[in-house]
């Protein structure tokens, strides 16, 4: 018989995984750190707060006892921010599994993969894609990739979550995977700036563009495959991400625009805190990032919108592909 499959975090995403566990006829273990809304999620059995409108499946288990969700598991499904994953991976067992779903860096500007290891963890995988909670928890058809050094524990979680709702590919461009769902959160605030400001369909085509290409730069420059920035979790996930009604970057993105807010109801909104530790590395490497740079400055408070459109369309004309 099948392990059950803890999903570590009860937002939006951490639910909507634990019914796709469900719907692919496992048992999911849905932790949520605070105990009065683990209490009334296994009550009402609806995420009001993060997912409303989905069903929790009688096969998820609520929880908010750490140590009894990842007892009997092989793996579990790290779903908290990532400001909140160096806690929370300090208290799991050292031979679990963990399989990294947030995307963001470390506080230290790091890989989460990398401070996992850091941490005595040796299985680690990371799970990107476009996968927008709303859409995933409804049972829409959907897509995503598990990248992993370890291929039993990639080909473990894929069984774990493969469904006729979700098609699960594996990879092993773990660094490629990772670091493709950090970037485009960046590249998402940049267009939700420019549907505030109104540019038109023309410069967001523009701009999720010329960011694949800077996505691809960063990739190559860190030594992941060439070929995941076009896939699932490069653009795959900058077109929902920059796309979508349901994205939090592009709508914080929207909102910095429009003079308001970046605050999205209390969700983490990742690229905010991610658009100045790449800027920060890019200077360090001497890299070219300037979709990253005039994002970072902006929501700094060193620049306006504007002033960062002007630094993207003035720069240096030159050819499309470079060498």
């Amino acid at each position: 018989m099948s392990r059950p499959v803890p999903v570590l975090g009860a937002g939006g995403w951490g639910t909507a995984l634990a019914v796709a566990v469900a719907r692919a006829d496992r048992e999911a273990i849905l932790w949520a750190r605070r105990p009065d809304f683990a209490s009334r999620l296994a009550e009402v059995r609806e995420n009001r707060e993060y997912l409303p409108g989905v069903s929790l499946p009688d096969t998820v288990t609520v929880t908010s006892d750490l140590k009894s969700a990842v007892a009997a598991a092989d793996f579990a499904l790290v779903v908290v921010p990532s400001v909140g994953v160096p806690e929370l991976l300090a208290a799991l067992p050292r031979e679990l599994g963990v399989v990294l779903c947030a995307k963001g860096l470390a506080p230290d500007g790091g890989r989460l993969t990398d401070l996992a290891r850091e941490l005595g963890l040796t299985h680690v995988a990371v799970l990107s894609g476009p996968n927008h909670a709303e859409e995933v928890g409804r049972g829409l058809p959907a897509a995503t990739v598990v990248a992993s050094a370890d291929p039993d524990l990639a080909q473990a979680v894929q069984a774990a979550l493969v469904s006729p709702a979700l098609r699960v590919y594996t990879s092993t461009d773990e660094l490629g995977v990772e670091l493709g769902g950090v970037l485009k959160n960046v590249i998402a605030l940049a267009a939700g700036m420019g549907d505030g400001l109104r540019l038109g369909d023309n410069a967001k085509a523009s701009l999720i563009t010329r960011g694949l290409r800077e996505m691809g730069r960063y990739l190559e420059a860190l030594g992941a495959h060439e070929d995941t920035v076009y896939g699932l979790s490069g653009l795959g996930d900058l077109v929902a991400t920059a796309t979508s009604r349901h994205s939090r970057n592009r709508a914080a993105g929207e909102a910095i625009a429009r003079g308001e807010s970046p605050a999205q109801g209390g969700k983490v909104v990742e690229g905010l805190r991610t658009a100045g530790l790449l800027d920060v590395w890019a200077t360090a490497h001497g890299h070219d990032l300037p979709i990253v740079r005039a994002v970072a400055k902006v929501t700094g408070g060193e620049w306006t919108p504007a002033m960062g459109l002007a630094h993207l369309m003035e720069r240096d004309a030159k050819p499309e592909l470079e060498g």
